[in-house]
């Protein structure tokens, strides 16, 4: 029997990247999925790549919005319980690095970009998680969040409001972990490294310019010791073993690294990122 049969999941940002390949990985272990993206178009490659590895269409919910809207958090929330019946797995996914117009990095940085940062990659995440609560707390689910290496005690001067906000998705992680485990719900915390998904054409840089610096960064062993920057399933198979209780049961509260060896070096920030970016 599929590890997720009878189980549904939550998906924030599965328009792409890690959120897309963690939904069809779900899907095709048996889960009934929610995915949902701000871009209709990606949002709709991603349900179509789930229905091309055998999946019922009926076993798709596709909400396109901004998780940080109220109204796109209860959408999400509702319209999972009024199709399948039940949420098993919220997988807190989406987040991004978001880059000041005026180029500015640091402490020059507009705090209007912090503002926009921890709603995001924070806030939203606290909300979404506040009103799955009850239905994870009734079918003893699994809760697991997607934060980032930049979160740990090196510092990353470039982009530190980005870094804040993972910093306090590991915590909220820890918190939360304690108090929901007496009611039967696992929550942890995927820290990636490197993977190549869409954050920097994101940022506004072409697709060249990304490859580029994927290619730098993941033959350099300074950065990458295993030798290449991660891809999506590298994460995916990941939170799928945090989201299968049977696998991980004895693992609460954890932020889990997966980043190629990378946070045992500190070199990363010693090469100037931005200058990919011009």
């Amino acid at each position: 029997m599929p590890r997720f049969s009878n189980k549904v999941a939550i998906i924030t940002g599965s328009s792409n990247g890690i959120g897309r390949a963690t939904a069809i990985i779900l899907a095709k272990d048996g889960a009934k999925v929610t995915i949902t993206g701000r871009n209709a178009e990606r949002l709709e490659e991603t349900k179509q790549q789930i229905i091309e590895a055998g999946i019922d269409s009926k076993n798709i919910n596709s909400i396109v919005g901004d998780l940080t809207s109220i109204e796109i958090q209860d959408k999400l929330i509702n319209t999972t319980i009024q199709k399948f019946g039940q949420i098993d797995i919220l997988i807190n996914n989406a987040g991004a690095a978001i880059i000041d117009p005026t180029g500015s990095t640091g402490i020059d940085q507009n705090v209007s970009i912090y503002d926009k940062t921890f709603e995001l990659n924070v806030r939203s995440i606290i909300e979404l998680t506040q009103k799955a609560k009850a239905h994870l707390i009734a079918s003893k689910g699994e809760i697991i969040s997607v934060s980032s290496i930049a979160s740990g005690p090196e510092a990353h001067s470039q982009f530190p409001y980005y870094s804040m906000s993972k910093a306090a998705l590991d915590q909220f992680t820890r918190n939360i972990a304690i108090e929901l485990v007496k009611s039967g719900v696992r929550v942890n915390c995927v820290n990636p490294g490197l993977v190549k998904t869409g954050i920097i054409q994101a940022t506004g840089a072409p697709t060249e310019v990304s490859d580029k610096l994927y290619e730098f960064l993941g033959s350099n062993p300074d950065c990458v010791p295993i030798g290449r920057v991660g891809q999506p399933e590298d994460i995916a198979n990941l939170i799928a073993f945090l989201a299968d209780r049977s696998a991980s049961f004895y693992i609460i509260g954890q932020t889990i690294k997966a980043d190629g060896g990378s946070s045992l070096m500190l070199a990363m920030n010693t090469h100037n990122l931005t200058d990919f970016l011009k």
